[in-house]
């Protein structure tokens, strides 16, 4: 049964106007602020208990959390994550917020929505490097857990009821009112000269092609190094992290291909890009300049392009407001 939440995600939110009336005329439109029914409370809570706990890895190190920190940006702020018995994974995890918003889930893209991805760190060896049927059993198990399940699902703990309640609450981590959504919807007031003048320069310069819609990204595929051969220039080997869509396609018209990434919240989500190879926002700004728009920005302009960038963080989730986040169900 889908919640009436998943129903805020199947509006685009590209129409004329915003939900409160103001009309838009901006590439980029103002994230909602989500309402919960009171099943999708329930649902979202078992969710974040289930998205804390260790025992989704094999040896109850290792949760959702763990490379997805709720407190940080949602991310963990390494280049490549960190698995199960200290692995080191091979790409740089994104983050979880506004996530339900991607048309498409990981890097490459591979998860078309958000129960599919959660199928992926569970069972990989160097994330949490479990099998579903292990899992069932610890949770059922639990003192609580089945009697939480239950309520919410006829058939109880299964793999397919748990993606669920994940994903769920992960639609659920929805950060809205950043300054920029206010100044979308008319408070001229909410943004300085300079990061009003670096949204000019982010949609003047081109950035605004791939980074636009509500999520500012996420919407859509693109090459890293339209403009130049950023792989070539970095000067470390080439791995599978980095041949992007190609490894699903084999097409050779989709190597370096990746999901363009949100840029909401982004002054909290270094390092940068899917290798992690940009420590700070002004180096991503620099890179993206150079290889994807193949011009070199002034120190003036990289400045005001990330004030504006950080006009994109919003507030905490609503469901996070007030509530532990860390160390449940451990």
């Amino acid at each position: 049964m889908k919640s009436i939440l998943a129903l805020v995600f199947l509006q685009t939110y590209m129409a004329s106007a915003d939900p409160k009336g103001y009309q838009l005329k901006e590439p980029i439109q103002p994230l909602p602020e989500i309402s919960f029914s009171e099943i999708d409370t329930e649902k979202i809570l078992l969710g974040k208990k289930l998205f804390h706990d260790v025992k989704l890895s094999h040896n109850n190190t290792i949760s959702c959390s763990s490379c997805h920190d709720l407190q940080h940006g949602g991310v963990d702020g390494k280049a490549k994550s960190i698995g199960i018995n200290g692995t080191l994974g091979d790409i740089n995890a994104p983050t979880v917020f506004n996530s339900g918003f991607n048309f498409r889930q990981f890097w490459n893209g591979r998860a078309k929505n958000l129960e599919e991805q959660i199928e992926g760190p569970v069972q990989n060896p160097k994330e949490m490097d479990s099998a579903w049927d292990e899992v069932l059993v610890k949770l059922k198990k639990d003192s609580q857990y089945p009697s939480s399940f239950s309520k919410l699902y006829s058939n109880g703990i299964t793999k397919e009821n748990i993606e669920d309640a994940i994903a769920t609450f992960e639609r659920a981590l929805v950060t809205p009112n950043a300054r920029f959504d206010r100044y979308l919807r008319g408070d001229s007031d909410a943004l300085s000269d300079i990061e009003k003048n670096g949204y000019q320069r982010f949609k003047s310069f081109g950035c605004v092609a791939c980074h636009q819609g509500m999520n500012v990204g996420g919407n859509m595929y693109q090459t890293m190094g339209v403009m130049g051969n950023y792989f070539k220039d970095r000067g470390t080997p080439i791995t599978d992290a980095d041949l992007g869509k190609y490894v699903l396609t084999k097409e050779e018209a989709d190597k370096h291909v990746f999901r363009v990434p949100s840029l909401r919240n982004v002054e909290l989500t270094a390092p940068y890009f899917h290798d992690g190879s940009a420590k700070t926002l002004e180096d991503a700004i620099n890179i993206m300049a150079k290889y994807q728009l193949g011009r070199k920005l002034t120190k003036e302009e990289v400045h005001s392009i990330a004030a504006f960038l950080k006009t994109l963080t919003g507030e905490t989730p609503n469901i996070l407001k007030g509530n532990r986040t860390h160390g449940e169900s451990k």
